[in-house]
């Protein structure tokens, strides 16, 4: 069974930075796309960044300019780089991978607070 493994998360302050990642347990595997998602309470799961195979990219328009998604196809891994936080991205993060069907890790939490 597949599994994607999440790290990165943690308390930062406004303006700080921090790196998720997101690792899928078989590396066999040829991702159509890698993401993230985040859902803050209250609100509704949205998606973040989307990474093709091809390494095309999209964004939600609020993190345009300070987030920046990237992948490691040989190693099935997907990272999110996220810069000049705001108390509003904060959010648990899912990482999510499409292959005919959709994956998603456990989520890990990401606090912007001063």
């Amino acid at each position: 069974q597949l599994h994607l493994v999440e790290s990165g998360g943690g308390l930062v302050q406004p303006g700080g930075s921090l790196r998720l990642s997101c690792a899928a347990s078989r590396f066999s595997e040829n991702f159509w796309y890698m993401g993230w998602f985040r859902q803050a309470p209250g609100k509704e799961r949205e998606l973040v960044a989307r990474i093709t195979s091809g390494g095309s990219t999209n964004y939600v328009d609020s993190v345009k300019g300070r987030f920046t998604i990237s992948r490691d196809n040989p190693k099935n891994t997907v990272y999110l780089q996220m810069n000049s936080l705001k108390p509003e991205d904060t959010a648990v993060y899912y990482c999510n991978a499409v292959l005919i069907r959709s994956f998603w890790g456990q989520g890990t939490q990401v606090t912007v607070s001063s």
